[in-house]
């Protein structure tokens, strides 16, 4: 079976049939390239339907088998970033280290501040959605995060503002 074999299975079918087709064409003896690309759909359709914890494993077996340093990273990433939206700290923390692990200094460096940057994007998000709670919690995360100072003042500034709008009490003593 192609590529294009697959495209056309999947066309026009539902979310949940294709995530039953791909899941079937995984289990079956196909190429690297075709997992890969299996996988790659896989995702993509998790990602749709906001089912951000699969669409992490998913690309969790993707970093698995890639061949080459980059494209582990990639997917690591990837992973972690997916964990981040669907709130499972830990799990993206994991992810992010798998990532991390794949690099040299420099990458590591990269990478970090990559995910950094999502953190925020992602709390922002939640700020504009008016989604206050899961924006502290994405904030509160980052505090444990290695932050600059400017960065860790904004971040408690924002916390603040949330903690009002909330009517909780900010303690930053123990950060």
């Amino acid at each position: 079976m192609s590529k294009s074999d697959i495209e056309k299975c999947l066309g026009s079918k539902g979310n949940f049939i294709k995530i039953d087709y791909l899941t079937k064409f995984l289990k079956e003896d196909i190429s690297l390239d075709m997992k890969k690309f299996c996988y790659s759909k896989l995702a993509e359709t998790y990602e749709n339907m906001k089912m951000f914890s699969d669409a992490a494993r998913t690309f969790s077996s993707l970093a698995i088998i890639s061949l080459t340093f980059s494209e582990k990273i990639k997917n690591y990433i990837s992973e972690s970033k997916f964990y981040i939206k669907a709130g499972e700290f830990t799990k993206s923390d994991e992810a992010l280290k798998n990532a991390m692990n794949q690099g040299n200094n420099l990458q590591k460096n990269q990478i970090y501040e990559e995910i950094k940057k999502f953190y925020i994007k992602v709390a922002e998000n939640y700020e504009k959605e008016t989604k206050r709670n899961n924006a502290t919690r994405v904030y509160e995360k980052m505090l444990e995060m290695k932050l600059d100072e400017l960065e860790r003042r904004e971040i408690k500034e924002r916390l603040i503002i949330l903690y009002e709008k909330l009517g909780k009490k900010a303690n930053f003593e123990n950060i």
